[in-house]
């Protein structure tokens, strides 16, 4: 594991239904070094509430002309408008969170305050990973895979280290012929990230700020990698977000945070054996 940079950011939360913002979360040297970048990618482990506090700093820092989700569907983002980014419930109903699978919007919802600013969706359907999980990603993107890269194979380094990574993520509780398709879905999730990025980027003139999971921002293996092969003039920067101490990937900056309570995630797949 690389970090760049670690920089500790602890404050209390207060509980409430949608939290506010906090403030000076994120190192100035940090925040100006987003400034000066067309496209600021911003790691986050999903339910932990305050990377989402310091997600929110960084865009109202930033002021984007875009802001690209990887939690909202094209659709949904397309339905959007910033009358209904103030009203909460409908948000939500709009962009069917409920239904998601994500952690609460109430977490979320300081960012979509912090920017009123056109939203890109980058959500992958369900449909889309099926397809991606039975038939290879670039099947699931389509017209574009080639483009993408996702034509070519990973080298069986890179392969193993993502199939790892997954069986890791995973609780060692998948099976060994489930791991390539976890990895197919992972790379077909950034592929589809940095589409919307590109079109945000042409349609607004940036600079573009990117909501996604540190998985997809690590400047090693994400999003920064199709970035830089398909538009490499593009300035990018990249921050993760650990939980103490603890991320992997390769990143410009790392924000370090208490870890969040949760139950153990391993428990349902021994419940399932």
């Amino acid at each position: 594991m690389k970090l760049f940079a670690i920089l500790t950011a602890f404050v209390s939360l207060c509980i409430l239904p949608f939290p506010g913002r906090a403030a000076d979360l994120i190192p100035q040297d940090v925040l100006a070094d987003m400034k000066a970048a067309d496209v600021v990618i911003l790691g986050e482990t999903h339910d932990n509430p305050q990377h989402h506090l310091v997600q929110a700093e960084a865009v109202e820092a930033i002021a984007p002309s875009a802001v690209v989700w990887e939690m909202v569907t094209e659709e949904g983002a397309q339905r959007l408008t910033q009358k209904a980014i103030a009203n909460p419930e409908e948000l939500a109903r709009i962009l069917r969170w409920a239904e998601s699978g994500w952690p609460p919007l109430s977490m979320y919802y300081p960012v979509f305050q912090a920017a009123n600013v056109p939203i890109y969706g980058a959500m992958v359907p369900r449909v889309a990973a099926r397809a991606a999980m039975e038939r290879g990603a670039a099947t699931a993107l389509g017209a574009d895979a080639a483009r993408y890269g996702l034509t070519v194979p990973l080298s069986d380094e890179d392969q193993a280290a993502r199939e790892a990574d997954q069986l890791a993520a995973h609780c060692n509780a998948l099976p060994a012929e489930a791991l390539p398709q976890m990895v197919a879905i992972q790379r077909l999730r950034d592929a589809v990230l940095t589409r919307a990025i590109l079109r945000a980027t042409d349609e607004t003139g940036g600079p573009v700020a990117v909501i996604t999971g540190n998985g997809h921002a690590r400047k090693d293996r994400g999003i920064p990698t199709f970035l830089s092969r398909l538009q490499p003039g593009l300035k990018v920067f990249v921050m993760g977000q650990s939980e103490d101490g603890v991320v992997d990937g390769e990143f410009d900056a790392v924000i370090d945070s208490p870890a969040a309570e949760r139950e153990d995630p391993c428990r349902a797949f021994e419940v399932q054996n």
